[in-house]
């Protein structure tokens, strides 16, 4: 694994796992009970050494993690003995967050790391069959967050930064051809922004080994070029002199920085009149990366607004989409990689955990019992489920809150795609809008800025309850200055662009108010995300919420003290 990296040997594994996916799932069910039947949880429930589906299923329930949390709390506080694993647990993941409002804290160990390698090496086989890479290097915008250590002793972070500190994953990315081409004090540096400056000047100084441009989300992507057209004479120029920016203060970062950084006159000049060549950044990535192959990061769900930049900087360059996860752990790997971005499906590998799938159809009146989950290969095509996973890591029966659909079968086991989160949901009366929707309703709405040469940096809302009739309220921040009747027009277009017909009935009745578009200062969203990363999320794990609920305090106070501009529709009259 480490000298030679062997497609075909785990695109074989795949096939195998994939055709006897049932015995699989009962075989890895077995596995994760009984190396944790001694478990406090488990003990809990009597399956008295009976490891089958139908026992486990009938005897311990459909958990979220607020039933688990006083469990997770003891690891934490550093319980002597087996709380929900058999193995002690060493070190804690905190979520990122932004569903929420606060991180949660998730058990994590060693078999979550190998799951993730599984899932890495297994999208990788099948992504570099049909877009085979060279020896080079990745300009992945990754980042540490800070870690803490619990009361009882344990290690607490993201969980990207429990995989990038793991032995294992450059193992994994040598052999993938695509290490990381920033030193490891940039990735683990204390403050993100001096950590994204420098990530962006090793690419440039790596310019022509760069395959591959990736991080976990496209946000983290479109957000570093962003930050890229801002200060790029400053690279520039850094790479002229071979002396790093004053902005750069942490000494651990400048010292691994000048074992790369060398006056080079010749490629200063080559950045800058690419730079200056350039028409509104279209095109910027191949021209700055003139061998990158594809971008890779997860684009699907809530980081598909971001994929109309992202082409813009990618030009030609392909956008990959990158697997399914949590930080509760993996689902499915991406194995059709030549489709895009928006169709993107993920195949559930049965042996990284136990999968259950709660149908969402719609429950019959008399009938107030929610239906049941049903076993990874028993789902129907077309049909949309709640997720339920048991993992290595103690987490038995438990819903991820995801929503997603059947499109397919590999094999015996079916391919994802994920559809929203079950409790992002904008409901006041009869309405029940997505986070999809939401989406839809942005984009739009967003196309009246295009005259203006306008965009939308990012968005999000709010069910605004305090008002009688309650409303929608729907922030923007937008890249340059609009009109008021532009946005008084894209205010109307939000609040017509909502079709459920819940919505839309009580919208004529005036059950529920006028939607409201809130313009937001430029620099918002960059204050919600240090409000995040100061949590403890790393800037790649950052999701913006798309919907701030009130427990949300913090997020929904930097939105109203940044509000610079306020429209009402009058769409319904």
């Amino acid at each position: 694994m480490e000298n030679k990296f062997d497609s075909q040997s785990v695109i074989e594994e795949f096939e195998s796992l994939t055709k006897n996916a049932k015995t699989v799932q009962i075989e890895t069910l077995k596995k994760i009970l009984k190396d944790n039947c001694e478990a406090e949880y488990l003990k809990k429930w009597n399956l008295d050494g009976r490891f089958d589906p139908q026992t486990y299923t009938s005897c311990v329930p459909v958990v979220t993690h607020k039933d688990l949390d006083p469990y997770i709390q003891k690891i934490a506080d550093g319980a002597s003995y087996p709380v929900l694993t058999g193995n002690p647990i060493t070190t804690i993941t905190l979520s990122s967050g932004t569903t929420q409002g606060k991180p949660k804290f998730v058990p994590f160990n060693d078999e979550l790391t190998e799951n993730t390698m599984q899932i890495y090496r297994t999208s990788f086989a099948f992504r570099n069959r049909e877009f085979p890479i060279g020896n080079g290097k990745a300009l992945s915008f990754i980042f540490g967050s800070k870690q803490f250590t619990t009361k009882g002793g344990l290690l607490a972070g993201t969980a990207t930064t429990n995989v990038y500190r793991s032995a294992q994953f450059k193992k994994t990315m040598l052999a993938m051809q695509t290490p990381c081409c920033s030193p490891d004090e940039v990735i683990f540096a204390p403050d993100f922004h001096q950590s994204l400056y420098c990530h962006l000047l090793c690419g440039l100084i790596f310019r022509d080994e760069i395959q591959v441009i990736s991080s976990t989300f496209a946000h983290s992507i479109v957000h570093s070029f962003r930050t890229f057209e801002l200060v790029w004479s400053e690279l520039c120029s850094d790479i002229r002199t071979g002396v790093l920016s004053a902005r750069i203060t942490v000494q651990s970062i400048r010292n691994a920085m000048a074992a790369v950084l060398t006056p080079n006159p010749d490629l200063a000049d080559e950045i800058q009149n690419k730079c200056l060549g350039l028409i509104d950044w279209n095109g910027l990535i191949p021209e700055l990366f003139p061998n990158c192959k594809y971008i890779y990061a997860i684009m699907t769900g809530s980081m598909e607004p971001y994929l109309k930049k992202l082409r813009v900087y990618a030009g030609g360059v392909r956008l990959l989409s990158a697997d399914y996860g949590s930080s509760e752990g993996w689902i499915g790997a991406n194995v059709n990689p030549d489709m895009p971005p928006e169709k993107t499906s993920f195949t559930v590998l049965p042996n990284i955990g136990y999968f259950e799938f709660l149908p969402l159809r719609e429950i019959d009146e008399s009938d107030s019992v929610e239906p049941k989950p049903i076993g990874l290969t028993d789902v129907e095509l077309g049909e949309e489920y709640e997720v339920v996973v048991t993992n290595f890591a103690g987490l038995y029966r438990y819903r991820l809150g995801d929503v997603v659909k059947v499109i397919g079968f590999h094999n015996a086991t079916p391919k994802l795609q994920f559809v929203c989160r079950r409790n992002l949901m904008l409901n006041i009366n009869l309405d029940k809008n997505t986070e999809k929707d939401l989406q839809l309703s942005v984009e739009t709405a967003a196309k009246l800025l295009a005259d203006e040469k306008l965009e939308v940096v990012d968005f999000t809302s709010l069910v605004n309850l305090t008002t009688d009739p309650g409303h929608y309220v729907i922030f923007w921040e937008v890249s340059g200055d609009a009109s008021d009747f532009v946005l008084k027009e894209c205010c109307n277009c939000l609040d017509k662009s909502f079709v459920d017909a819940g919505y839309v009935s009580s919208r004529k009745v005036n059950a529920i108010g006028p939607l409201e578009l809130r313009v937001l200062r430029r620099g918002t969203f960059q204050k919600i995300i240090n409000h995040y990363v100061g949590l403890g999320s790393a800037l790649n794990q950052f999701k913006t919420p798309r919907c701030v609920g009130p427990s949300n305090r913090k997020v929904l106070q930097i939105l109203c003290n940044n509000v610079d501009k306020s429209y009402a529709s009058n769409a319904f009259g």
